[in-house]
């Protein structure tokens, strides 16, 4: 074709011509020649105007920008640019170009690695402290800093001083915005710890500080319309993998909706914790509403969450550590103290036969291996399609070598360490297992000082073969035929984890089939399955992997408010069957339909849909008949399914009802414990016991589905003629 037309110039002209043209192989061709297709055949094209003789070759070389001189003056096109993405609700946060070397040379100005910090607890009233720990940079093992844990005297006052935030709404959201702000202004500091602390690239560092501002400014912004009062005293556990944003989005939650704050950072990051906290107050948030207690679990985050005066608790973790929690609350909470938990997961992404395999291969690599594989989204489990299993592990692994695995202040750094030797010496551990086994197909060098691990592909037969999620930057690999989709779809439910899952395959219909059938929180197509976004990619799981509501997303912040329930009547005085009860929540389960479809805000070529389905069937419980049916009411309206049962039911027995969504009880606080402890008792996932009235989240699941619109090539309905 290039030959072609480069002769016709040639000799009609008589002058040079240079022709670019595609050359390579049919498999490398035939998915750019599809893009071209799709690109050239739509009816904005001049390729495809060129050939259609009633248009004038005039019309088909005008200048666009003479056409949008022409427009009325009332036209504005529909390009959002980034800064004003969530307007008017508010301004996105601000992002670098780590291709610019102006942006390169703004941050190292003002990059210096930390050096001897010393952390202490932060709270209303003086602190004793306990003993000082020393404080790691993994990527060289040596100390670079120490913490002062906070002592059982520190705690006990902490929470004695805590008082919620009582100032307007509006006060409220004004100081958590001027926060963000200095999260901002301070940019260069933060880097330098999450680099020297938690191991952060400087693109994940980035990612890091942008999400945490979002958390602040959005949930400032949605608290404006809640009226609902505060729970009281919150506390707030959080994770190393991502100690600001995590951190910073569980504070905001509880601060913006009016909740007195006890902040638990995780034992690795305290410094970058102590650096968030000190920029809230600074920006005008009362120490009696914010207050930081470093320490370890079982002394710290034991006793904040085993207080009858705690009246809530967020907690970002292992699966095994949120039923401790839970335990621990039903033990001596006040019953039905909420427990908002996003734990991890054993995620899976299917390439089938029809995906672009350098485009997979990119977002594999992503999702395996960015962060040292240190996410709960991170992909744990990849399915490849078996017709073409070979060329794609052969890309992968071509790909997996050209990654870069080394100090994190490095630019050119793709993969830095994980957090310690602890998690270090178990992934190790694991990978030499499997290389035993003869499942290692491959690893990429690393560095043989600090808390390195390589980069590892290793062969599963399924997911089915993975019995714990492994923390690090390790991918399993399995083939599948064109036939068994159903059934690893099937395999991947079967895990009971339900957080992120990807997908790349250009079968539209595929990606709606299959979104449909994964129970799974946050589902990506033709992208990688990391980095959600906050107020466009609501964030969290459910069986396994949390409890819901999903952060960053609009029904979060009423589980941080009280929403108090009628006097319901005695409790009732003849026992319930518990047999037929188990029929019929059994015989209630459904294909969960889609109750409630939201599409948010998100850039150019992406699509972010929100949908709700009915989570598993809400025990009413009244007690009475009136309570009970105003339950069943309740969580109907809210778009789930409810059983109303006005007879008493024994507390054992929820130890073991299957087909279980939640537990409605308004009657005495007695019994309400009972419940409380016997639901913590069950295996799998955790399920709640509401003693006020329920909100969305307590009936429906809510599911994201995240598609790049642009991996198709273009947009295929130009090709049927339609306007566009």
């Amino acid at each position: 074709m290039g030959e072609a037309l480069h002769n016709i110039v040639h000799k009609s002209e008589g002058t040079r011509c240079r022709i670019y043209a595609p050359v390579g192989a049919h498999r490398d061709l035939l998915a750019y020649l599809v893009r071209r297709l799709l690109e050239n055949g739509a009816n904005s094209s001049f390729v495809n105007q060129i050939v259609d003789e009633s248009v004038p070759p005039s019309e088909v070389a005008e200048c666009p920008f003479k056409a949008l001189a022409a427009a009325p003056a009332s036209y504005e096109p529909k390009l959002v640019k980034g800064p004003d993405l969530f307007a008017p609700q508010r301004p996105n946060s601000i992002g670098f170009d780590l291709n610019d070397t102006l942006d390169l040379d703004r941050i190292n100005a003002v990059r210096t690695r930390p050096e001897n910090f010393a952390v202490k607890p932060i709270v209303a009233v003086s602190c004793q402290g306990a003993e000082t720990n020393p404080c790691f940079n993994p990527t060289t093992g040596d100390q670079i800093g120490t913490v002062t844990l906070a002592s059982q005297a520190d705690v006990e006052a902490a929470i004695s001083a805590a008082s919620p935030w009582d100032a307007p709404a509006s006060e409220r959201a004004k100081i958590l915005n001027r926060a963000a702000d200095l999260y901002e202004e301070d940019f260069g500091a933060i880097f330098a710890l999450l680099a020297t602390e938690a191991g952060k690239s400087l693109m994940d560092a980035v990612a890091e500080l942008r999400e945490a501002v979002d958390f602040l400014r959005y949930y400032a912004a949605e608290a404006q319309s809640l009226i609902a009062p505060p729970r009281g005293v919150v506390s707030c556990i959080s994770p190393w993998n991502f100690p600001l944003a995590i951190f910073s989005g569980q504070i905001s939650a509880a601060l913006a909706t009016g909740n007195a704050v006890l902040a638990k950072p995780a034992e690795t990051t305290p410094a970058i914790a102590a650096w968030g906290i000190n920029k809230m107050i600074e920006a005008g948030v009362p120490r009696t509403a914010l207050q930081l207690l470093p320490g370890a679990g079982s002394i710290v985050g034991a006793a904040i969450t085993s207080d009858p005066r705690v009246r809530g608790v967020a907690f970002t973790g292992s699966t095994a550590t949120a039923k401790r929690i839970q335990w621990a609350m039903a033990t001596n909470c006040k019953p039905g103290t909420p427990l908002i938990a996003e734990t991890g997961g054993l995620n899976a992404m299917i390439v089938d036969s029809t995906a672009l395999p350098e485009q997979a291969i990119r977002d594999v690599v992503a999702s395996s291996f960015q962060s040292a594989g240190q996410r709960c989204s991170a992909l744990r489990c990849l399915y490849v399609q078996e017709d073409i299993a070979p060329h794609f592990t052969k890309m992968l692994i071509g790909a997996m070598n050209e990654l870069e695995v080394g100090d994190p202040w490095s630019l050119e750094t793709d993969v830095g360490p994980v957090i310690d030797r602890a998690a270090q010496s178990d992934i190790l551990a694991y990978i030499d297992q499997a290389s035993k086994d003869g499942r290692g197909l491959h690893q990429v060098a690393c560095p043989s000082d600090g808390h390195f691990v390589p980069p590892t592909l290793l062969s599963v037969s399924g997911i089915s073969d993975m019995e714990k999620e492994v923390f690090g930057p390790v991918l399993h690999i399995a083939t599948f035929k064109s036939d068994e989709l159903d059934q690893v779809i099937a395999d991947v439910n079967a895990t009971g984890f339900g957080l992120t899952f990807g997908l790349h395959t250009r079968i539209d219909e595929r990606v709606q089939k299959i979104a449909d059938a994964v129970n799974a929180g946050n589902i990506y197509a033709n992208r990688n399955q990391i980095g959600a976004i906050v107020g466009s990619q609501p964030f969290g799981g459910e069986g396994l992997s949390g409890t819901g509501p999903k952060a960053g997303g609009p029904a979060y912040l009423h589980r941080y408010t009280r929403n108090d329930a009628p006097v319901a009547g005695d409790d009732a005085k003849t026992t319930a069957n518990t047999s037929a009860l188990q029929s019929t929540l059994s015989a209630m389960e459904t294909d969960q339909q889609v109750q409630e479809t939201t599409i948010l805000p998100g850039p150019t070529g992406e699509l972010n849909r929100l949908s709700t389905v009915s989570r598993s069937p809400v025990l009413c419980l009244g007690p009475g008949t009136k309570a009970a049916a105003e339950q069943k009411d309740a969580i109907f309206g809210l778009g789930g399914q409810a059983i109303a049962c006005d007879q008493a039911l024994e507390a054992d027995a929820m130890t073991s009802l299957a087909d279980l969504g939640g537990v409605l009880w308004w009657g005495s606080d007695e019994t309400a414990k009972d419940y409380a402890l016997a639901l913590a008792k069950r295996d799998g996932p955790i399920i709640p016991l509401i003693v006020d009235q329920p909100d969305k989240g307590h009936a429906v699941l809510e599911r994201h589905l995240c598609v790049d619109t642009t991996a198709a090539g273009g947009n295929a309905s130009l090709l049927s003629g339609e306007d566009g």
